[in-house]
């Protein structure tokens, strides 16, 4: 059924009709722009299936092969669109299959809507066929969960859910809808959420605090930008590089917050953490004064906390209250908005150069060039490097291409050589560290960004995580390209393994399937390399492909990643082999 509008005050608003919850759900995700859901049907939630089938025109479902794969293919679609992700399940095991990419979405601040079916109202606490107290699980891993009971409950619940996914820190939420109230009729009418009570989702920025960071900034001689993903999730971008360019800051970044400033901006000196550029990681611990924007100091970035920027004035700018001080102590905390903060900050600040400070990072980076970088991007030896493919990659996309990592040795090695020159291009899971999160990833990833490219970089191990996801690839046709670099390893586990263990090679070592054929059995195009020689053209024919494309290519089994940050080391420990 259409529900029919009424003008009033100049507005649209639904006029209020009997529908069943099932179909509430429905009009609700319309009225919040909701195009796309990924999702696995099962008994609990068939009402809502069957009204989805009824809306088919309007809301597109993906059917993934898992309903982690769902999750993961949700916050793909978030990060590269800005919008809220979808994902859909049954109950039971069907919901905690969710928790993995709830957990991910909510370290790495991805608003995410998923819904579950639940038993009927009257068998809830009784142990029922597929009755799993999913409020209960994902309590500690979502901005906020809810369970509708009653029919009536849904417009109101589902607003909230979609106000509170989206607005100030992002974030997943869940909401669990009993099979009853799947049923039931209410007279429905929708209201989008602006607010509730004691939630303040955006702090106001403080005109002192602002002052006084402009003040410090000023008065720098040698000032270090730290950028996250914050400012991607702020759109934040100009406000960043007019700041680095007015102040002449050098500028670095954490692996979410890459792409925010164009990779080969003069004044973007690198990525920071454990396996981050040389000089940012060893200048941390000689600026006069940090400047933290849209980050949260993870223990990653920061090594040490006791040997952390002890020397420098530090400013943070931060939309979460919960993150300020809760890891390294801020002189200057301006909480707010990051687009609006910089905005109001910019005027305050002078005109400058640091030309010496930034020769500081040209020598700590040519220092890694010669004993890291060139190795990875030009090596002597005879096997192919990590690094290498990823180097094709940016040259046959023109730096232009969304990446998609999993996690691992890969996903550094991917993190720290891909350019880009656009926003919202590296895609990864930062804070969880998700094994199997690339592969879905990229398929929402390409469906939020169907006029770009979209190349999943996937390390062997990971890939087997969810390598069923290529049934989705084929039934819905989405071209994504799949580049699986396959060392027979669990590369990054293999190399602690063989820097603090002794080369005790404990359960890293892989037998591998025939991964072509099995891309060819889903009827995607794929091909093995594994010499040097043909790497730039099999790159160059998969980005040209206007359909999926599947590349493996072989590795050198035991490279290792460098830079690297020892654990619980200071960043100024950080190793070059």
């Amino acid at each position: 059924m259409e529900l029919k509008t009424l003008k009033k005050e100049g507005k649209a608003t639904p006029t209020r009709l009997k529908i069943t919850g099932a179909e509430a759900v429905m009009h609700c995700l319309l009225a919040e722009g909701v195009d796309t859901i990924y999702g696995y049907p099962g008994g609990a939630i068939m009402p809502i299936y069957d009204e989805l089938y009824k809306f088919r025109d309007k809301l597109h479902h993906v059917l993934t092969r898992h309903e982690q794969g769902a999750t993961h293919a949700a916050q793909g679609y978030a990060r590269v669109s800005g919008r809220v992700g979808v994902a859909m399940a049954t109950s039971g095991p069907g919901a905690t299959n969710l928790v993995t990419g709830l957990a991910d979405a909510q370290i790495d601040s991805t608003p995410m809507v998923c819904i579950t079916g639940q038993v009927p109202r009257h068998l809830l606490g009784s142990d029922a066929f597929q009755e799993t107290d999913i409020v209960g699980i994902s309590t500690p891993v979502t901005k906020w969960n809810y369970q509708i009971t009653h029919a009536e409950e849904i417009p109101e619940i589902i607003a909230k859910a979609f106000f509170i996914a989206r607005s100030g820190r992002p974030g997943p939420v869940l909401i669990d809808i009993t099979k009853n109230a799947q049923f039931e009729e209410m007279d429905f009418s929708y209201d989008k959420c602006t607010g509730i009570r004691s939630y303040k989702p955006v702090p106001k920025a403080d005109d002192f605090c602002l002052g006084e960071a402009a003040k410090a900034i000023n008065q720098a001689k040698k000032p270090l930008i730290v950028w996250g993903q914050g400012i991607i999730l702020g759109h934040a971008e100009n406000e960043l590089k007019a700041l680095v360019e007015k102040a002449g800051i050098p500028a670095a970044w954490t692996i979410l917050g890459a792409s925010a400033l164009p990779s080969e901006h003069p004044l973007n000196v690198g990525m920071v953490g454990m396996h981050g550029n040389y000089g940012p990681n060893v200048l941390t611990n000689e600026c006069d004064v940090l400047i933290a924007l849209g980050m949260r100091f993870d223990d990653r970035v920061t090594g040490n906390l006791d040997t952390y920027a002890k020397q420098a004035k530090v400013l943070h700018f931060e939309i979460d209250p919960a993150e300020i001080d809760k890891n390294v102590k801020a002189d200057v905390a301006v909480l707010g908005d990051v687009k609006e903060s910089l905005e109001r900050l910019l005027p305050m600040i002078d005109k400058n150069e640091h030309k010496e400070w930034l020769g500081a990072f040209h020598e700590k980076y040519e220092e890694e060039f010669k004993q890291v970088i060139k190795n990875d991007l030009h090596p002597e030896k005879t096997g192919l490097t990590m690094g290498e493919v990823i180097e094709e990659i940016n040259k046959a996309s023109g730096q232009e291409a969304v990446i998609v990592s999993d996690v691992g040795q890969h996903q550094m090695i991917a993190c720290r050589y891909a350019k880009f020159k656009a926003s919202k291009s590296n895609i990864t899971s930062g804070g969880l560290g998700t094994m199997g999160f690339a592969l879905p990833a990229a398929i929402g990833a390409k469906m939020g960004a169907p006029d770009r490219d979209v190349v999943a970089v996937i390390g062997d191990g990971g890939y087997q995580m969810t390598i069923q996801e290529l049934g989705t690839i084929f039934q819905t046709g989405v071209p994504v390209k799949i580049v699986v670099l396959n060392n027979n390893f669990l590369g990054m586990v293999r190399q602690w393994q063989q820097l603090f263990f002794d080369k005790r090679y404990a359960s890293t070592e892989l037998t591998n399937p025939d991964f072509v054929t099995i891309a060819k059995g889903y009827h995607i195009e794929a091909r093995r390399v594994s010499e040097r020689g043909d790497l730039k053209a099999a790159v160059e024919d998969m980005m040209a492909s206007k359909e999926a494309f599947f590349l493996e290519v072989c590795v050198e089994k035991e490279d290792n990643v460098f830079p690297m940050v020892p654990s619980g080391a200071s960043v100024s420990d950080i190793r070059l082999s």
